[in-house]
């Protein structure tokens, strides 16, 4: 970050964010403090989710989503207010990662100042929100050459823009033409435990496929919603996948009766608007926890951290209880019966990205969420099979990445 003395004695260029400068959200808000705040649901999708406080929070916090432009600054300044989540008797979360690429290769991260704190007491959900000041995430040191810079917001904190600063002028950057990727996941592919943005797994994937990524997962949220579905229908995008299971599982969202007709109605509703982009339904991750007990899972704290455990009776799968073994075996069946009159249509097995061995090496630190070495892994093991020879990708993908 920069030194303030440093700051102070820069010439700053002033310019104003509007939507040709920001990636990979959905919507962008204009707020009554004259900020930009970015979406990864479009404004019906946040009407038809009932006011759900679990869907508001997860879909504002912009995974995925980049400021780019093209400019010779060496330091660039963005003044934000970002909204961070506290949990009620527990220590602070680690603040939010920026992390900021030149011409796709690492530059710098840093972490932003000020901002509101949304207090959350685990024991019964009730929620006190702190107001803050707006504040400032910094970076210098950059390059004086013409570069494209792309700045990866957190995943963890919603965040507003106001304002661009840098030592030199800036242009929005013009589309690269790569093929776009839309995801849609549970917290896990929201970016839970990994490092940042950046390097949550599907965008380590989308750059070892070369791809642009949308995402659009919902941390705890991924429940097979309509407003979810018409959100991915209504996404102009090249390549989509849906990682379906973990939320339904801990939610105790619904039963094995119910599941296949959501699944066959969430996949219908992706396929009327991307009827021939290929489509990569895929399973959960080992969890062991709800392996074979269904849920519902809730916080389980311990020495100051929170966990998760699984409140549901093995028993109970037998009466058609959802657990993450069952899912795996349904969405298996579900994707090779309509694969065969869609041939642009394909499955994963979660396991292949995170199963036994892997657990045993890198265990859930919370028993739920992968760690960022985990994260890396599965971004490798995606990318690889997706975009590699012959995988449901490869014929639309950008080629090898270069990040």
């Amino acid at each position: 970050m920069d030194d303030s003395r440093d700051r102070n004695s820069r010439d700053w260029i002033t310019t104003p964010l509007t939507a040709g400068f920001l990636r990979g959200a959905l919507d962008l808000e204009r707020t009554g403090r004259g900020g930009l705040l970015p979406h990864r649901l479009p404004a019906p999708g946040r009407a038809r989710s009932g006011g759900d406080e679990q869907v508001a929070q997860a879909e504002s916090q912009p995974s995925g989503v980049r400021v780019v432009f093209r400019t010779r600054a060496t330091a660039v300044e963005l003044d934000v207010l970002r909204t961070v989540m506290a949990h009620r008797g527990l220590p602070p979360l680690p603040d939010g990662a920026w992390d900021l690429y030149v011409d796709r290769e690492a530059a710098g991260r840093a972490t932003a100042s000020g901002g509101n704190v949304l207090m959350v007491d685990l024991s019964d959900g009730s929620r006190e929100l702190f107001p803050g000041s707006v504040g400032a995430v910094s970076f210098s040191g950059l390059p004086a050459r013409e570069k494209t810079v792309e700045i990866w917001l957190p995943y963890t904190e919603t965040v507003e823009l106001f304002a661009l600063r840098t030592d030199a002028p800036v242009a929005a950057a013009e589309p690269g033409g790569r093929p776009v990727w839309l995801h849609h996941g549970s917290s896990i592919s929201q970016g839970s435990a990994a490092d940042s943005s950046a390097t949550a797994w599907p965008a380590l994937a989308a750059a070892a496929g070369g791809v642009e990524l949308v995402n659009v997962s919902l941390a705890g949220s991924a429940l097979l919603d309509p407003f979810t579905a018409c959100a991915l229908r209504d996404t102009p995008a090249d390549l989509i996948s849906v990682k379906i299971g973990i939320n339904l599982v801990n939610r105790d969202a619904m039963g094995l009766g119910d599941f296949g007709p959501a699944v066959h109605a969430f996949l219908d509703t992706v396929r009327d608007g991307h009827p021939t982009a290929p489509l990569l339904v895929v399973s959960p991750i080992l969890c062991p926890a709800q392996e074979d007990t269904p849920g519902p899972a809730a916080p389980d704290v311990r020495d100051g951290r929170v966990g998760f455990t699984a409140l549901g009776d093995p028993a109970d799968a037998a009466r058609g209880k959802l657990t993450l073994r069952v899912v795996r075996e349904e969405l298996a069946r579900i994707v090779a019966e309509r694969a065969a009159g869609d041939p642009w249509l394909s499955y994963l097995d979660g396991l292949t990205l995170y199963g036994e061995a892997d657990h045993a090496e890198l265990p859930l630190p919370d028993r739920l969420h992968p760690d960022s070495a985990a994260h890396r892994r599965m971004g490798e093991r995606f990318g690889a099979f997706a975009f590699g020879p012959g995988g449901p990708f490869a014929a639309v993908g950008g080629g090898e990445g270069d990040r």
